[in-house]
């Protein structure tokens, strides 16, 4: 498998900004409550020991809860280009909020 990992800790309310993995993403919390959305699906609830797929290709975020700090290991895969990543624009708060 060709993956890079991440151990990432955002404090409450922080998100990354909106993104695609050429070869899909996993996350598993560790500690906290996270927030995540993907494909414009309504916003998921990850707790610790919950795991979310980020499918290849498909636009999403995820960061914590708004009162509560999140932990997360990421494991994304890595392309043969060897890019992991396509950042886009940042999530708004009515995105964020789960608001159309």
């Amino acid at each position: 498998m060709n993956a890079s990992g991440a151990y990432v800790t955002f404090e409450p309310g922080a998100r990354l900004a909106l993104h695609t993995h050429p070869s899909g993403q996993y996350l598993v919390v560790t500690a906290g409550v996270g927030a995540h959305a993907a494909g414009g699906k309504p916003v998921q609830e990850i707790k610790p020991g919950e795991m979310a797929w980020c499918p290849p290709g498909v636009k999403h975020w995820h960061g914590s809860a708004p009162e509560t700090a999140m932990t997360h290991i990421a494991v994304t895969g890595v392309d043969e280009q060897n890019r992991n990543v396509e950042r886009l624009e940042k999530v708004s708060d009515r995105l964020y909020k789960g608001e159309n």
